[in-house]
């Protein structure tokens, strides 16, 4: 797999100094490298506790973009997911630390367990006050006599660095890290395996499948389970979590473990809040890439009964935009639609044919919902298919509140309906067509000539015409035959699709941002769409 970088070798010093370059003045690196790779605060008196984390590369932003006012002290890297070496451990810790002593915050991994703590021993013969502390908060694997160090350990970052910025003592400090530790819960879950550079993925999951409790260098969790959807997934993590929480109220975070999209990340915290820990949950941060793992597709949830104080903590400002804010979870809240954008409800009325008509219109674009996309995929954004489907099932939903007896009104619901249902600009031309079509067949016009009025209509507000490649190719020829026979009519759709295959350049829509080369031989989705419907109506 590509992946932008220079050399597999040169991946984390050159991340460091981005980061460091970009810091404004307020971080700096030691001198050492390649070996010694350590990121300081630049502004840092040795005044206070000093808060040193560290470990193996590769759960960017964790550690080094959390080195800042409010946050650690020093961070100390590896080679990605390698533990940085005794001498890199000791020379952070003799960078940062003055008689306030330091504090290591350490992930329970056997290298990390090691270097730091012989550094630990090695800087406490240069007579510094030296505390260390182990996260161990995975839940994943009960039976474990070991538990990893995954997310949560930012919570301990957060709580201990706020603290020592207040002027708290090594003791104190060390005390509260400690009760974090001990009371802090995660579980992950990933579609996929990370990709290391400079080595080939490993595809130990299966399509179709989850896994449940991986660690954040892509160790194998506890299980494989049949991914459905993100309720599900969620569902799966939290009955584990749950077992291992108090009954208290607790801060959830949701971290990202690299590879999700944003858009996901939300649905599966609005799947956290109504999960059976959803009543547990006062405070959420993120959903955020905190701790991740590379490009792994998968995130994680940390949970911890924080006490007021320690909100308070938790919210302490800090300006590293790394750290995600703290945030009351609370229920949805809902505003009334703003005057004139309430829908007008048509009296909905009984017509069977033509029912049965709709419904077998609906069911024709639901099953060509792959084909479309695959279709849109080489002009567009691929979803076509989908967005024509789902409007289809809202109007199989909606087919009994529609004025069914009296096509007037039928076309104005119908367009109503497209422009509340379908997005994008295929919903709001549709909507379009349906409304003046309605119009001109109030004023009297037959439904051949209604529906010529919409699609004029469309035209005039969308601007394509046929030649442009779009569904107009299909739908106006459509219209024009009609007036002939059904059959002639879906003859002229497929006439018209089919020509789109052909067009070398597209004038209207999405496909005329699309370098012609890649159209030609791919039908317009759209104006395949109207030939399908055509065809079976025939």
């Amino acid at each position: 797999m590509a992946q932008f970088i220079n050399t597999k070798e040169s991946i984390v010093t050159e991340a460091i100094d981005g980061l460091v370059a970009a810091s404004g003045g307020k971080l700096a690196r030691l001198d050492g490298y390649p070996h010694i790779r350590v990121v300081v605060r630049n502004d840092w008196d040795k005044s206070k506790v000093a808060l040193i984390s560290g470990g193996g590369s590769g759960h960017e932003p964790a550690h080094a973009g959390f080195v800042g006012e409010g946050m650690l002290t020093a961070a100390v890297c590896g080679d990605i997911f390698a533990s940085p070496t005794v001498d890199a451990v000791l020379a952070g810790i003799l960078a940062v630390t003055g008689s306030s002593g330091c504090l290591l915050i350490v992930k329970n991994y056997t290298g990390d367990r090691l270097n730091f703590g012989l550094a630990a021993e090695r800087a406490r013969q240069f007579g510094l006050n030296v505390e260390i502390v182990i996260v161990d908060d995975d839940v994943a694997l009960p039976d474990s006599p070991q538990a990893r160090g995954v997310a949560g350990t930012l919570f301990v970052h957060k709580i201990a660095s706020a603290l020592a910025e207040n002027g708290a003592d090594l003791a104190h400090v060390a005390t509260a890290a400690r009760k974090v530790v001990s009371k802090t819960k995660s579980i992950g879950m990933s579609l996929n395996t990370c990709t290391i550079p400079g080595s080939p993925k490993e595809d130990r999951i299966p399509p179709g499948m989850a896994e449940l409790g991986l660690g954040i260098h892509g160790e194998v969790g506890v299980e494989q389970v049949k991914f459905k959807d993100a309720s599900e997934a969620v569902a799966a993590m939290v009955e584990r979590l749950s077992a291992a929480m108090e009954e208290k109220p607790h801060v959830v975070m949701v971290n990202n473990l690299g590879g999700t999209s944003v858009i996901e990340m939300s649905i599966i915290l609005n799947e956290i809040r109504r999960s059976a820990i959803g009543e547990r949950i006062t405070h959420v941060i993120g959903p955020a890439a905190m701790m991740t793992s590379l490009d792994m597709h998968g995130f994680s949830i940390s949970a911890y009964p924080a006490d007021d104080a320690e909100i308070a903590l938790l919210k302490q400002h800090t300006p590293l935009a790394a750290w995600p804010r703290v945030s009351r979870l609370g229920q949805v809240a809902i505003q009334a639609l703003p005057d004139g954008l309430t829908a007008v409800v048509p009296m909905p009325s009984m017509h069977k044919p033509t029912r049965e008509f709709l419904i077998s219109c609906c069911e024709v674009l639901i099953a060509a919902e792959n084909d479309l996309n695959a279709l849109d995929a080489k002009s567009g954004d691929g979803d076509t298919g989908s967005t024509l489907a789902g409007v289809a099932r809202a109007l199989i939903s909606a087919v009994d509140r529609l004025p069914l007896a009296d096509h007037t009104q039928l076309y104005r619901a119908i367009g109503l309906e497209l422009s509340q249902t379908m997005g994008g600009s295929c919903g709001v031309l549709l909507a379009i067509f349906f409304a003046a079509a309605g119009d001109a067949a109030s004023s009297g016009l037959p439904m051949r000539e209604a529906l010529q009025a919409g699609l004029q209509r469309m035209q005039e507000i969308g601007g394509a015409r046929p030649g442009d490649r779009t569904m107009v190719d299909a739908l106006a020829p459509a219209l024009d035959a009609l007036e002939e026979s059904l059959p002639e009519a879906a003859k002229a759709a497929r006439a018209g699709a089919d020509r789109t295959a052909h067009m070398s350049k597209a004038n209207a829509g999405r496909a005329s941002y699309v370098n012609a080369k890649h159209l030609v031989g791919h039908a317009d989705p759209g104006a395949e769409a109207v030939a399908r419907l055509f065809e079976h109506l025939a």
